[in-house]
């Protein structure tokens, strides 16, 4: 946490400091016979110093294992003292060769792990501490040190421990907002696209709408050609209207299979649907109303546009199967991998690769001469 930084730095600055008073101890004070031995401890507090300062600047390397190593390596300089005192142990005014340089761990264990852990940290360091002493019977046994350690650990976990809570509602509060800003912005452009659609919606409405409906008509009035002219207006017209009557819905959420085949329907398109919804999650009904618009222009592509054909839906108790037919010449055997080698593939790609993406199946059947049918099942999932 960016929070913990200020603290190890602390720490780190705090050994540095206390190694140099035990260093200033260990000159000015004669209560150390074996100096040599003293000065070695000195010099593995100061390799520590080093070595813990850049461990604790990573925080991937910050964990028990680091922590546990700390106390270790300041529990033996401070077991170290009765061999660096010799036979002045016990002298007034002679301090343990660490000297206050051993709650640096209380510190750390306090940062890391809240009030409990620097409790125990200072725990530790005490009874060590109080052993040195207990072991000499004419020295008076003071428990300052204990004391001071066990605040220490208490009061700066306690901190460190409130400070990273702090941290952790502040980052919420910040996401939240975020989230809070991203909701809006998301309303605003779906409001703004909203808009959008109303106003192409009204334009068809007032100009393409309006032509082919013009269209159709003169088609019917003049016959012939221009018949068959004003029927395909008349579908376009159909399937214009339907687009725009539900440009506005989402693609999210469930949508009813019916309205999309129904959509399909015209002179030569009979769709046969239930009385009751065919309510299917939104990507699976608008992938299968895909699939079925890829087949019906492939029986108005290769059979002719006079060709008939029936769409029939029906609802399984986990699945819903949607067929296509028509009354065309059929597939000759082999047709479909020849037309998938040619690269053609409409069906391949259009029908059966969009079904297959939803979990689904595709079955064609055709005969020569007695026309095809396309055969979609989809799974009814939770919208």
């Amino acid at each position: 946490m960016r929070i913990e930084g200020p603290f190890w730095r602390a720490i780190a600055v705090y050994r540095v400091a206390s190694l140099v008073y035990a260093a200033v101890l260990m000159v000015e004070h004669d209560g150390y016979e074996r100096a040599v031995l003293g000065w070695l401890v000195i010099a593995v507090m100061a390799l520590w110093t080093a070595a813990s300062i850049f461990v604790y600047s990573v925080a991937a390397l910050r964990g028990w294992p680091l922590l546990v190593i700390d106390m270790l390596v300041a529990i033996a300089c401070l077991l170290a003292t009765p061999y660096v005192q010799g036979s002045l142990q016990g002298a007034v005014g002679t301090m343990p060769v660490p000297a206050t340089w051993v709650a640096a761990p209380v510190l750390a264990w306090a940062v890391y792990g809240g009030r409990r852990a620097g409790a125990v940290a200072a725990g530790i360091v005490a009874a060590a501490d109080l052993w040195l002493r207990f072991r000499l019977p004419d020295t008076p046994v003071l428990l300052n040190g204990a004391v001071l350690l066990f605040l220490a650990g208490v009061v700066v976990g306690h901190v460190a421990r409130l400070a990273k809570r702090a941290e952790e509602r502040m980052g919420r509060a910040v996401e939240l907002e975020n989230a809070q800003r991203e909701r809006m912005r998301a309303a605003a452009e779906l409001e703004a696209a909203q808009r959008e659609r109303e106003r192409l919606a009204r334009g068809i409405h007032d100009s393409v709408l309006q032509v082919l409906a013009l269209v159709q008509r003169r088609g019917q009035e003049i016959g012939g050609e221009a018949a068959e002219l004003g029927r395909l207006a008349g579908e376009q017209e159909a399937a214009l209207r339907e687009l725009v009557a539900t440009a506005d819905r989402p693609p999210s959420g469930a949508k009813d299979l019916r309205p999309l085949l129904l959509g399909f329907g015209s002179a030569a398109v009979v769709v046969s649907t239930p009385a009751t919804p065919l309510i299917l999650p939104a990507r699976v009904a608008e992938e299968t109303a895909a699939a079925v618009r890829a087949a019906l222009d492939n029986v108005r592509r290769h059979c002719g546009q006079d060709t008939r054909a029936w769409v029939f839906a029906e609802e399984g108790e986990r699945e819903v199967t949607v067929s296509v037919r028509d009354e065309g010449p059929g597939i000759a055997p082999g047709r479909l991998e020849e037309a998938r080698a040619d690269g053609r593939l409409g069906v391949a790609q259009s029908v059966r690769g969009r079904i297959l993406d939803l979990g689904g199946r595709v079955s064609i059947l055709s005969t020569p001469g007695q026309g095809t049918e396309v055969e979609i099942t989809v799974p009814a999932g939770q919208a």
